[in-house]
């Protein structure tokens, strides 16, 4: 089974991460490519551009609406499944993200929906 974790990109990569992939559309911010070890960027799962934008006028108030809306589109996403697949091959893999809340940020949705599609292999 794979497990997998979430890490801010800002944080210092461990050797516990595993396979480490980064889930945002865009580069982190003020990060350069060499201080930031990645295996895989994998931009193509985050969210559409409608619902990113929408998310980020309540992020707060939203934030139900948009973890339901989000997993149905990874659900219906063959990326998505390609993407799994991809996981499926790792013991231990490290999600990365830029954005400051670390719970209420797509990695977290990543993740469940990963998750479960995994428990479906």
């Amino acid at each position: 089974m794979t497990d997998i974790e979430l890490k801010r990109a800002y944080e210092e990569p461990s050797e516990d991460d595993g396979f480490r992939v980064l889930v945002d559309k865009l580069w982190p911010r003020g990060l350069s490519h060499e201080r930031l070890p990645y295996d895989l960027w994998e931009k193509q799962i985050a969210p559409s551009d409608e619902l990113r934008e929408w998310f980020h006028e309540d992020r707060e108030g939203r934030w139900a609406e948009f973890e339901k809306k989000y997993s149905q589109e990874l659900m219906n996403s063959e990326v998505m499944r390609e993407f799994v697949s991809e996981l499926a091959k790792h013991r231990k893999v490290t999600l990365l993200y830029g954005f400051h809340d670390p719970e209420h940020n797509q990695a977290v949705v990543i993740r469940q929906v990963a998750l479960k599609m995994l428990g479906e292999k």
